[in-house]
């Protein structure tokens, strides 16, 4: 493989080596309360799903959404759940271009850790909003990723679109 086929995310450390309470962070933040000043990173809540911001992202805009329910197998949501995923992504993509214009997008799911899954008990579908040119000389060169926008600052523009 050869270095075009790489994705470099060397900003990304902080939250491998970070501490883990054992606790689920999309099911934390699910029914966390946005009314509090920390509690910004939901964007939308849907009926059995929602959209946050990505907290350590490879991107401004890298949204997830997420089912409330705690399961790390796409087979065991309902249909019901799986179209709102699908329904979410089209209206996050749409919210994202609008707010932020981006020139493309990477979209998944990570399945398992040999996948790259960071929370493999929680299925979560990832919106990586992209532009021509994002990767500049500081993330070949210097190891770094810029992120331009603060996270705070992002969530407040989408948040008024969703």
């Amino acid at each position: 493989m050869n270095s075009k086929n790489k994705l470099w995310a060397p900003w990304r450390i902080e939250y491998i080596l970070s501490p883990k309470d054992g606790n689920c962070f999309l099911c934390s933040r699910e029914k966390s309360d946005n009314k509090k000043e920390d509690n910004f990173m939901v964007l939308f809540r849907g009926e059995n799903v929602f959209v946050m911001l990505n907290a350590f992202p490879y991107n401004s805009g890298h949204l997830m959404i997420a089912p409330y329910k705690h399961v790390g197998d796409i087979s065991l949501l309902d249909k019901k759940t799986l179209y709102e995923i699908s329904d979410l992504t089209v209206k996050s993509k749409d919210v994202l271009c609008e707010a932020i214009k981006p020139d493309g997008f990477n979209m998944g799911y990570n399945f398992g850790s040999a996948a790259g899954a960071g929370c493999k008990e929680h299925l979560h579908f990832h919106i990586v909003p992209r532009w021509s040119g994002d990767v500049n000389f500081m993330a070949v060169l210097g190891d770094v990723k810029v992120i331009p926008q603060s996270l705070r600052d992002t969530a407040k523009i989408l948040s008024e679109k969703f």
